[in-house]
C-alpha cells in the first residue's frame, strides 16, 4: 500500500501522518509538494492538518489553486481513497470534493483537546475495522472546524450514509457540551457520495501509537492498508 502525502507551505502535520504509514504500518510514504503537478505511483493520498498559506482568505482557500490540486481531484475523481484530516478536510470543501464549509469555531477560539466520536458508518475502506457506533477518543486542533451545510443538505448526507464521525459525549449522546465547534449535527467527518473521500476535522494521526497517548485512530489507517468489500 502507497501511501502520498500533500505538503502546502504551512502544512504541519505532514510528518505526523508519515510517521504513522511509513513507521508505524511500515508502508512506502512519499511528500507530494504543492507545486507539482502530476501525483507518483500511490494508493492513497493524505492532505494533512496544518495553516496552509496560513489560512488566509479563509483556511484552505488558497490552497485549493494550487498546481498540485487538479492531479488530486483527477485521483479522487477516478475512485481512489483520499482523506483530509483538519485542514485538508477544508480543502477538500473548497475543491468542491466534499460538500459543506468549515466556518470559524462557534466559541470564536482556537481549540485543541481531546473529543469523543461516534462511528456512524463503519461501512466505509476508511472505516471498516471499527464497530458500528463505536465511541473513541481524537483530539482535536483548530480554529476553523465548524462544519455548516444547509438543512436540505445535511438531510442528504445523513440519507446516502455519508456521515463517518460524530462528535459526542463520553457516553455516546450528542448533547450541546459534546459539540466543541458548533458543527451542524454534531458532525466530526464525512465522506462523499461514492464513498472514497474523507474529509475529517479530528486528528487520527495523533492518536495512533500508544506513545502519543491514544491508538483509536490506527484502526483508520490499518483500514486502508486492510481488503475492504462493502457489505
Amino acid at each position: 500500500m502507497r501511501f502520498g502525502i500533500v505538503v502546502f507551505p504551512g502544512s504541519n502535520c505532514d510528518f505526523d501522518c508519515k510517521y504513522v504509514t511509513g513507521d508505524v504500518l511500515g508502508e512506502p510514504t512519499t511528500f507530494i509538494w504543492h507545486r507539482e503537478t502530476k501525483l507518483p505511483e500511490i494508493d492513497v493520498l493524505i492532505i494533512p492538518g496544518g495553516f496552509s498559506y496560513g489560512d488566509y482568505l479563509r483556511a484552505g482557500a488558497i490552497a485549493r489553486f494550487s498546481p498540485i490540486m487538479d492531479a488530486v481531484i483527477d485521483f479522487a475523481e477516478k475512485g481512489n481513497p483520499v482523506v483530509g484530516i483538519c485542514n485538508g478536510f477544508q480543502v477538500l470543501t473548497e475543491a468542491g470534493l466534499l460538500p459543506g464549509a468549515l466556518l470559524q469555531n462557534n466559541s470564536t477560539k482556537f481549540i485543541c483537546q481531546w473529543s469523543s466520536l461516534r462511528v456512524e458508518s463503519n461501512q466505509t475502506q476508511f472505516t471498516h475495522l471499527y464497530q458500528p457506533e463505536e465511541l473513541i477518543d481524537l483530539p482535536i486542533a483548530h480554529m476553523d472546524g465548524n462544519y455548516y451545510l444547509d438543512a436540505d443538505a445535511a438531510t442528504e448526507l445523513e440519507k446516502n450514509d455519508q456521515i463517518v464521525f460524530r462528535y459526542v459525549s463520553k457516553t455516546g449522546e450528542t448533547t450541546a457540551s459534546a459539540n466543541p465547534n458548533g458543527s451542524v449535527n454534531h458532525i466530526a467527518g464525512i465522506c462523499n457520495k461514492a464513498g472514497n473521500v474523507l474529509g475529517m476535522m479530528p486528528h487520527p494521526e495523533r492518536a495512533s501509537d500508544a506513545v502519543l497517548g491514544g491508538i483509536d485512530g490506527i484502526r483508520l489507517f490499518k483500514s486502508l492498508q486492510s481488503p475492504w468489500g462493502k457489505s
